[in-house]
């Protein structure tokens, strides 16, 4: 038997979600499983990776019976309130070669760039206005000595005949970005942007016209790794064939998956509409933009004219346990609002309108897992995106959905199909070190900005970050 944690609301719905709602009246009541049913395929998570991997399983044999189960409403989760990056792999070639050699790291560094422009066929195709914009994104130094961070992740993919990046100088980077904080950058055409819930609630309309049963409010409690396995929520079961566990920082908990995924805090704010004010600083291309911090800034602008900003791993998880006050933002959010209004002193008096929160699964090396569960071969999981998973969980799909039917093709035989890679050490050295490890980072971050040489002993301790954290 495999226990599932609780999957607690959190207390803020994002911007994000908030603004999808609206457009669809009594959504949050969700249909809930009552009673047993029988289906070929049970998917445990709502959000992108089990709704791709519907959707995937249906395009490769329509025929087959596919129920997802969502303990909220699809979007609630990570997939509705990430920074809406979707983004691909070219920074981290240099990782996926060492991992699946050069062959298969340059193939899944495609893959995931194919992703981009599908998820955006895939919105025009299907009436999804999720305001996909394809400008690219912007890899950004906030600190002298992170001028340059890029440049092995950019030779590399030249040397292998990639042309995706493009260095800016430092004025070309404060007049993209609107902010003379920005030392220096490159640019990625590749990149796209979407309104993360709204994408969400678009892919579970479309999995529900091509025949996938939904049921929302309906939490798993546990799986009976019998065969067939068993997925039991409060209220009701599925007997299935194949059950994907798609259940993101929530797979921490998992035996198999302790170690090897960390949950940690992704924190996001969002100002009020002002697309005169940010006309009149010069980011208008709609560009993403993330900075080289080990604790990342990431942000973007919106439709009606906000800047949503996000910072990453301000807090992390014990036992992979995701509790109540993991979600709560009133002691983290104040360092998401100085890192804003550092990058954009112009606009200290622009009100902030949203926060919210939540967890990302975090793995060591930033790599995503893919794999089946101990004695129950007809369990399987993915996790591992680490914060970026939007245009990732595409690729997700692609490898979920060729597990649960069987497949022998590129995507079971790939090296990232063989469970983790790399882990964490166990807690509770892992939680108390991590808390080390972090206040040391911000420490350094802090020393950088303010043009100070980080303390040797800080330095040293900033560097025992995961390696999953850190820009290639």
């Amino acid at each position: 038997m495999t226990m599932l944690q609780p999957v607690l609301r959190g207390r803020t719905r994002s911007l994000w979600l908030q603004d999808a709602l609206a457009a669809e009246p009594g959504a949050e009541a969700g249909e809930p499983l009552t009673g047993q049913t029988r289906a070929d395929v049970c998917i445990v998570g709502g959000g992108y990776t089990g709704l791709w991997t519907a959707l995937r399983i249906k395009e490769l044999d329509p025929s087959v019976d596919v129920v997802i189960l969502e303990a909220d409403i699809c979007g609630a989760g990570a997939s509705g309130r990430n920074g809406g990056f979707v983004s691909d792999w070219w920074s981290k070639l240099s990782h996926l070669i060492r991992l699946c050699g050069l062959e298969e790291g340059l193939r899944l560094a495609r893959a995931s760039e194919a992703a981009v422009g599908a998820i955006g066929a895939f919105c025009a195709e299907n009436g999804i206005d999720a305001h996909f914009v394809h400008n690219g994104t912007i890899w950004a130094a906030t600190a002298p000595s992170q001028v340059g961070v890029w440049d092995h992740a950019v030779d590399l993919c030249e040397a292998h005949g990639v042309d995706v990046f493009q260095r800016l100088t430092p004025a070309e980077t404060a007049w993209r970005t609107g902010s003379r904080i920005h030392l220096g950058a490159v640019y990625e055409r590749t990149g796209a942007t979407v309104q993360p819930a709204l994408l969400a609630r678009g892919l579970r309309r479309v999995a529900l016209a091509r025949g996938v049963r939904i049921y929302e409010q309906s939490p798993v409690s546990y799986v009976d790794r019998k065969n067939p396995p068993v997925v039991n929520t409060d209220r009701g079961r599925v007997v299935a064939d194949t059950v994907v566990l798609a259940i993101n920082a929530w797979a921490a908990a998992l035996p198999e998956l302790r170690r090897a995924v960390l949950p940690m805090a992704s924190d996001m704010i969002a100002t009020e509409p002002m697309p005169e004010r940010l006309a009149a600083i010069g980011w208008t291309g709609g560009e993403s933009i993330s900075d080289s911090n080990l604790m990342v800034d990431y942000y973007r602008t919106t439709r009606d004219g906000r800047i949503a900003f996000g910072k990453g791993g301000l807090a992390h998880s014990y036992l992979g346990r995701i509790s109540v006050g993991f979600e709560a933002v009133d002691g983290r959010i104040s360092q998401t609002e100085q890192a804003f209004r550092r990058a954009y002193p112009s606009l200290a008096n622009v009100p902030i309108t949203h926060r919210w929160t939540g967890p990302i699964d975090r793995t060591e090396n930033n790599t995503l897992i893919f794999g089946t569960l101990d004695g129950a071969p007809a369990v399987h999981s993915g996790v591992g995106y680490s914060g970026s998973g939007v245009g990732q969980t595409w690729v997700g799909g692609h490898f979920l959905a060729s597990r649960a039917l069987g497949r022998r093709d590129e995507w079971t035989a790939s090296a990232l199909n063989r469970g983790p890679w790399a882990l964490f050490p166990p807690d509770p050295a892992r939680f108390f070190g991590g808390i080390a490890v972090r206040a040391a980072v911000h420490q350094r971050e802090l020393d950088l900005y303010a043009g100070r040489t980080p303390n040797p002993a800080v330095d040293a301790l900033a560097h025992l970050a995961p390696s999953g954290m850190k820009k290639e």
